[in-house]
């Protein structure tokens, strides 16, 4: 098969290398309370070769990512992962995995000339699920994500995402919010 961007669906626009620095994250600190930071980000999009699963058919994008807080050099969050669009069910997949230790597949139902895609995972679930290593699973369980992107137009979009957290100790969940808006450097 012929690689063809045109069958990337909703994520044809995603190709390419996009740049943000408004981007704002409150997190658990180090406390268990919480803290706030402001960082910068790199994404990188590269579509992949048509991926075919018996008759499924899944056209993607492999990607990472890496968050700098502002005025620090190294990065404090990264992750490697793909997009997937499978056309016949409208289904957009975010696979992911982050070097802590967790590995994430959320999706959602994205019509092709959506400009709003809102993709989800839940703990426990066998079908858009989240998965963390010991230490996260006794101190700092995952139990849902959720995130809305937005596009704007070929060259801006946007996003925010929930993590909610059960920290140990806490009777209520941590909502790890981040956010940022990020423009094409380059296609």
């Amino acid at each position: 098969m012929t690689l063809d961007i045109k069958n990337l669906g909703p994520l044809a626009v995603l190709a390419g290398v996009w740049e943000g620095d408004k981007g704002d994250d409150t997190a658990p600190s180090d406390d268990r309370g919480v803290e706030k930071n402001k960082f910068r980000e790199r994404m990188v999009f590269e579509p992949i070769s048509p991926v075919q699963n018996h008759e499924q058919m899944l056209y993607g994008l492999r990607y990472s990512t890496v968050a700098t807080r502002v005025g620090e050099v190294d990065g404090f969050h990264e992750e490697v992962g793909y997009w997937l669009w499978h056309p016949s069910d409208k289904q957009v997949l975010r696979c992911f995995t982050i070097p802590r230790g967790i590995a994430l597949i959320a999706g959602g139902t994205v019509e092709m000339d959506s400009t709003i895609w809102t993709l989800g995972a839940k703990r426990g679930s066998n079908c858009y699920g989240i998965s963390s290593n010991l230490f996260l699973e006794a101190q700092f369980q995952i139990v849902q994500f959720d995130q809305t992107l937005t596009i704007h137009d070929s060259n801006c979009f946007s996003y925010e995402q929930n993590t909610q957290i059960k920290i140990a100790g806490q009777d209520s969940f941590f909502q790890h919010i981040d956010k940022n808006t990020l423009k094409r450097v380059s296609n």
